[in-house]
């Protein structure tokens, strides 16, 4: 038998392989290629639940490169993900190791990281900080290592996968209160039900619809009730506040821990959890995300440390995305479309509803060049399909308007 071809895809190559094993096969053991193919038969029903996506409109198709079509649908906000590292700084950094080697509990700390953490903590006002490989690590690692059995975790009803995900795995006690309800929130924390401790945690600019959490007032609300305030800034980051350090420092609120991400206004990648000395202390020993992950590279934590300042300095980018996004906003408005109530900033939500609508509307931005993104459940509520347009500095007026132009067109039924 020839092994290798049952790595093939097409399944009437695998069953002639499989035949082939003539009457051998029913009194040897099992072959390579017979157990291969039987676990390909035990995951058969992947392809029935597929086809249940692909009807329901909710089938994600694996995409190759970008190309070279406009984005509007990626989150970089101030437009440094897309720029070609220049000769001149990898020299800078060439002495820089490319991997870690190991996770940071073992040997793989290096001067670069401890430098960028020093700086994350400084641009976002806290004690300090601590890498982690993504914003999804970032959250779960924080949520499971502070929450537990007994605790009580109140959460926005619109808080990222990455948050839902780790109330799950901390095992605490969830209660899931209305978009922004500060109200409710306070009902949720005044309950009678016997706990260790509580935590409200919520995204500050949310990342589906654009608006922004009352801060203050979850700020005053935690303080009455003696729960933990957390906050994650992912997309506030580089966007919003004094240097771009988030909506925390723009609204003058301390947060208990905060978290980031260097893959959107940064450009970069990674993300890291803010606050205090003894927090940091704790995750280092208990946010199994982080002490199970190799470190993140030396080398990019390099980078990242230019980027970041770079950001702080800024201005000029945030004030153009600030005014573009107003800009915009008001030409949608007054065509028509629906958009979130009180959304601001670079993410302008147009919702359509249906799933096959967003869907011929994103088709049809991308044959007028432009790569829009149609989001559909589970990342939003039934029925809130939408497309998800992100304005960044690379636009210039006369992009802008023809995006405006295009929107209005794709959108309308």
């Amino acid at each position: 038998m020839n092994i290798p071809c049952v790595l093939k895809e097409n399944t009437s190559v695998l069953l002639l392989c499989h035949r082939r094993l003539g009457s051998r096969s029913r009194v040897a053991a099992p072959s390579a290629g017979q157990k291969l193919l039987s676990v390909w038969q035990m995951l058969g029903f992947l392809e029935k639940e597929l086809l249940v996506l692909s009807e329901s409109g909710l089938l994600r198709v694996i995409s190759g490169a970008r190309g070279d079509l406009l984005d509007v649908a990626s989150n970089d906000y101030l437009g440094y993900a897309r720029e070609p590292v220049s000769r001149a700084t990898l020299l800078e950094c060439a002495a820089t190791e490319l991997g870690a080697g190991a996770s940071r509990l073992i040997f793989g700390t290096t001067q670069q990281h401890l430098g960028l953490e020093a700086e994350l903590a400084d641009w976002v006002g806290m004690e300090s900080s601590l890498l982690f490989s993504s914003g999804y690590a970032a959250n779960l690692g924080l949520l499971q290592a502070l929450c537990g059995p007994g605790d009580l975790v109140v959460s926005d009803a619109l808080n990222h996968a990455s948050i839902i995900d780790g109330c799950r795995l901390s095992r605490a006690e969830v209660a899931v209160v209305p978009h922004r309800s500060v109200e409710s929130v306070a009902r949720a924390l005044a309950s009678k039900t016997p706990r260790r401790r509580a935590f409200v945690v919520t995204e500050s600019y949310f990342s589906m619809d654009g608006d922004l959490a009352d801060l203050p007032g979850l700020r005053q609300v935690c303080d009455q009730h003696s729960a933990a305030l957390l906050v994650d800034e992912a997309h506030a980051l580089a966007v919003f506040g004094p240097e771009g350090g988030g909506l925390c420092r723009a609204a003058g609120v301390l947060p208990d821990a905060l978290t980031g991400t260097l893959g959107k206004g940064v450009g970069s990648q990674g993300a890291f959890v803010a606050g205090s000395q003894a927090l940091k202390r704790w995750l280092w020993n208990r946010a199994r995300s982080l002490v199970f992950s190799t470190a993140p590279s030396p080398l990019l934590a390099c980078l990242t440390l230019r980027n970041v300042r770079r950001a702080r300095a800024d201005d000029l980018r945030r004030e153009h995305v600030s005014s573009s996004a107003r800009i915009l906003r008001t030409r949608l408005l007054g065509a028509g479309l629906k958009l979130p109530p009180d959304s601001i900033g670079p993410i302008v939500a147009i919702l359509l509803g249906d799933n096959a609508r967003a869907l011929r509307a994103a088709e049809a931005l991308q044959g007028d060049g432009f790569r829009a993104q149609a989001i559909r459940p589970p990342t939003v509520p039934d029925n809130g399909a939408r497309l998800r347009i992100t304005v960044s500095s690379a636009l210039d007026e006369a992009t802008l308007e023809r995006l405006a132009v295009c929107l209005i067109s794709a959108c309308a039924e």
